[in-house]
């Protein structure tokens, strides 16, 4: 069970956002068995409210038989003809999300683009 656990952890995708626009994310822990866990950033436009982006997630990730657990939230700014993401901002439900980390995840995802993040704003 921990293989297929790990193996199911490992096909989540780090990043899913939209590819251009300002939008919500959420910053979710995903669980698979024991102790196998990583964190992943989910930013959609369709999303009126964090638990939106937080629920859909958990949803699919259910499916794949991992759990999760939002670290919190924010926005992103992606001006993809800029090569531009900006992380900003919270979410009242969840917090805010550590940004140094939804960064990391981003620059590994985006290696030629420039992001910044900062903890003013919504």
């Amino acid at each position: 069970a921990a293989a297929m656990a790990s193996e199911a952890l490992s096909r989540v995708p780090d990043v899913q956002i939209d590819g251009d626009g300002v939008f919500k994310y959420v910053l979710v822990r995903v669980r698979g068995a024991g102790t196998l866990a990583k964190d992943v950033v989910r930013g959609h436009g369709w999303a009126e409210y964090h638990a939106d982006l937080f629920e859909r997630t958990a949803e699919e990730l259910a499916r794949h038989g991992l759990s999760c657990e939002c670290l919190g939230g924010g926005r992103l700014s992606h001006r993809p003809e800029e090569r531009k993401i900006h992380v900003y901002g919270y979410s009242v439900g969840f917090g805010r999300a550590d940004h140094a980390v939804t960064t990391e995840k981003l620059k590994a995802e985006y290696p030629d683009y420039k992001i910044t993040w900062a903890d003013e704003g919504y």
